[in-house]
Order: C-alpha cells, then sequence, then structure tokens
C-alpha cells in the first residue's frame, strides 16, 4: 500500500521551504497556466520572496518530530502497518521528503507485485488526488517490471468517513461544549477548475451533507467555507477569513471549525485556520473559537483507512 499525502518543507531552512514550494507551485495540477506565463512569475516573483514569510508561518506550528503533516503521516503509517501486517505499507509525499518515487522504490525492494495507491485526500481534485496520479506514473514509467495498480479517487462519502468525523466533532462538542455553528471549512480551489469539470466542489458539499445529517443539525446550525486562496484569481466561496469576520456581525459568537478535506493537521489547519482565523473571528468580536483536529492517527481514520483498502483489494489473492 502505497499512502500519499502532499507533504511540507523539510526543514525551516530556507533552502527547503524553496525546494518545497518549488515543487508545489510548478505542478502544472496545481497551478493551470501555460508555462511559459507561470514559470516567469514563479521565479521571478514568488520564489525569490515567498519562502520567508512561509518558513515564519511554518515556525509557529513545527515540532521535534518536524512538521505535523509528515509526523502524523508517519504515525498513520505505522498504526495500519500494525493492523494489516504483513502487508507492506509506505507514505510518500508529493513535494517533499519521503517522495513518491522513494516510497515505490522501498516497495519493489520489499518485492510488492500488487500496489495499491491511497491518496490523503478524501474529497477528488485534480490538483491533489490527479497529482498522485501523475507522480506515481511518472515513477513507474522507468520501472521494467511493473506491478498490477490500483487508485483509490475519493472516500467523500463513505460510511466510515463520514461516522469518522461525526465521532471526532461530537467528542470535542463533549469536552468544550457545543457552539451555536459548525464551519465545514475546505481547502479552496480556482471556480475555473470546477467550471472546467472537477468534481471537488460537489464532494466538498457532499461531505458537508452527509456529517450535519449524522450529527443531525439544523440547516442554520452549519456551513461551508474554503480557505488557502492563492493568487489573484476567484477562488471556490465564501472564504473563510470573510465567513469569521462577518458571523459576529450576525449575532454568531461562538463557531467550531472543522477542516474535512485533511486527513493530518498541517499548516493550513494548525496555522491559517487554528491562529489567523481565529485571531480574526474574536477580533470581529467572537466570543468562543473551537478547532477540530484533524483525524490524524487516530483509531476512526486508521479504521477508516483499513476498510478502504480492504475494499479496494477485494480479488488480489496472495502471490504465488
Amino acid at each position: 500500500m502505497l499512502l500519499v499525502n502532499s507533504g511540507s518543507p523539510a526543514s525551516l531552512a530556507p533552502r527547503d521551504v524553496r525546494a518545497f514550494l518549488q515543487g508545489l507551485l510548478s505542478d502544472p495540477r496545481v497551478i493551470e497556466l501555460p508555462r511559459a506565463l507561470w514559470l516567469p512569475i514563479l521565479y521571478g516573483f514568488i520564489l525569490p520572496f515567498r519562502p520567508a514569510r512561509v518558513a515564519r508561518k511554518y515556525r509557529k506550528i513545527w515540532t521535534p518530530e518536524g512538521s505535523p503533516l509528515l509526523a502524523f503521516s508517519t504515525q498513520l503509517c505505522t498504526e495500519l502497518k500494525r493492523r494489516l501486517a504483513p502487508i507492506s505499507i509506505e507514505v510518500g509525499m508529493l513535494y517533499s521528503p519521503p517522495s513518491v518515487r522513494e516510497a515505490l522504490e522501498r516497495l519493489r525492494d520489499v518485492g510488492a507485485q500488487r500496489i495499491l495507491v491511497v491518496p490523503l485526500f478524501p474529497q477528488y481534485c485534480g490538483s491533489t488526488t490527479g497529482a498522485v496520479h501523475d507522480h506515481v506514473t511518472h515513477e513507474l514509467s522507468r520501472w521494467r517490471w511493473l506491478p498490477e495498480l490500483r487508485f483509490v479517487s475519493e472516500y467523500h462519502d463513505r460510511p466510515a468517513y463520514i461516522d469518522a468525523l461525526r465521532a471526532s466533532v461530537a467528542g470535542h462538542w463533549a469536552m468544550h461544549g457545543k457552539t451555536k455553528l459548525l464551519l465545514m471549512s475546505f481547502h479552496g480551489i480556482p471556480e475555473r477548475y470546477v467550471s472546467n469539470g472537477d468534481p471537488y466542489f460537489a464532494n466538498c458539499k457532499r461531505t458537508a451533507q452527509r456529517l450535519a445529517h449524522e450529527l443531525e443539525l439544523r440547516e442554520d446550525e452549519w456551513s461551508v467555507s474554503f480557505h488557502s486562496r492563492f493568487g489573484a484569481a476567484e477562488w471556490l466561496k465564501p472564504y473563510t477569513i470573510d465567513v469569521m469576520a462577518e458571523l459576529p456581525k450576525r449575532g454568531v459568537d461562538e463557531v467550531t471549525v472543522l477542516c474535512p478535506g485533511f486527513a493530518a493537521d498541517c499548516l493550513e489547519t494548525l496555522e491559517e485556520i487554528d491562529m489567523e482565523n481565529r485571531e480574526c473571528f474574536l477580533a470581529a468580536g467572537g466570543r468562543k473559537f473551537l478547532y477540530v483536529p484533524a483525524l490524524n492517527a487516530s483509531a476512526e481514520q486508521s479504521n477508516l483507512l483499513a476498510g478502504l483498502i480492504a475494499q479496494h483489494c477485494q480479488g488480489w489473492t496472495p502471490p504465488r
């Protein structure tokens, strides 16, 4: 099994932050602009200046084990290895070590003849799930003896996934008290990606609707927004930061924020949501802000992924 996530800088050193951003922002799946137009902007205006600002943000959430995304993804991989032994499981990152290439090579070294690729992105998006497909197939194009290959494209409305989210929110409310509103904030993408046929927006709405139903929330007790906008283009709306500024004006001074699209906590959830958006909400007059952590390496996450893996491996008998 190959678990894949996006990645994060290998360290807080400027060269590592720059390398991460270079890999992410040069991927045509992420930035769908003509290379002749985009690359001069990337190398001439973004990479010389943005890494220092991004490094300051990462410094706020850095742990002794490194980036939270890598730490949680590694812990999740370890837990799945324990549960699914003797199946070999590796974790690879799209834009940082350990790379997808390194993870696939480790699977090849242990003799893997069948590989199931599990992108840790519940909602399908060309910028994430599509990028995983590209990175995996690009590496395999270099191999002479190819394994049988299967991909998980999404699991945005799988009962086990929705139930894991429900348990996470309900448990958080049991500890900290329920708020007036549950805001489900997803990573944004440009609106034109959806206009061109990407199902991401529909997947996000379906996740939110299913979760709200399982939590027995009224229509006025939940909402959806999008964060991490980049560039001047119109992205999916409403923007989370704008919602935070407006909620207190509408009399909503208590909010719980969940980011269902993130399997593991990272810069976007820990710094952007739980710090920047929290500060915005409280400054606007909000009284109570709760952030529900991602599923990370929890038993609920390992349960849903173990079930997902079992389903997608049906018909694969042990190799001779």
